[in-house]
């Protein structure tokens, strides 16, 4: 019999991966990672305010430019392939934030039906997703620390002026892309935690005493 298992934390955990899966994959699929300035060799990289109506910004793998008078961005990848992104630093970051997202989708996925199903092989599902979540914490962690390294590059150069080099960002600024990954990599590792809470309020003895009473729906706060 499948009992459908509803705690504040239990909750509150499954929202949470959720958003936090969803926040990753956003920022990865941005171009607001860097936010730069057309023609900026034209300008000798001298950004005066006739040209910050001017923006374009640039991603991991795509970029955006915006002229004054257009209302809407001409986004589009700058990359046709993997081997074109900017840098093998980037190349890296890509794949770390890869292997990221998925792990985090998939948690996404089975923190909703663990409303529903407490274990896996044997396992809690709360157990599982949460090492599942601290892996993926850490591949962010590796991909958000290369990710700066890739600065150095032509691309990254085009954008922000000849100042940019590793880890120094030139004329450019962060976008929120990258401020979005680190938040979601701090609320990956905060997900890894509670997700002991929600095994804890989900296995309560209060919990059992309504298993045993027969109900179906069961609901604590």
């Amino acid at each position: 019999m499948c009992h459908v298992i509803v705690t504040c934390r239990s909750m509150l955990w499954t929202l949470m991966s959720i958003v936090v899966a969803f926040a990753e994959m956003v920022a990865f699929m941005s171009a607001k990672w860097l936010v730069g300035y057309p023609n900026g060799s034209e300008f000798n990289f001298t950004i005066t305010a006739s040209h910050r109506s001017d923006q374009r910004t640039l991603g991991i793998y795509n970029r955006c430019i915006k002229v004054a008078q257009q209302k809407v961005p001409q986004c589009g990848p700058y990359a046709t392939d993997f081997m074109e992104i900017a840098s093998g630093f980037w190349q890296a970051t890509v794949i770390f934030l890869v292997i990221a997202i998925f792990l985090l989708s998939v948690v996404g996925i089975l923190s909703v039906f663990s409303m529903c199903f407490q274990s896996i092989l044997k396992k809690s599902i709360f157990n599982v997703c949460g090492l599942l979540q601290g892996i993926a914490g850490l591949f962010l962690i590796l991909g958000l620390m290369l990710y700066p390294a890739g600065w150095g590059s032509k691309k990254v150069v085009d954008y922000c002026g000849p100042d940019a080099s590793p880890y120094k960002v030139g004329v450019c600024s962060l976008g929120w892309a990258f401020y979005t990954a680190i938040g979601g990599t701090v609320l990956t590792f905060v997900c890894a935690l509670l997700s002991a809470q929600a095994e804890n309020a989900t296995s309560s003895d209060k919990v059992q005493d309504e298993i045993e009473e027969g109900r179906s729906l069961i609901c604590v706060l």
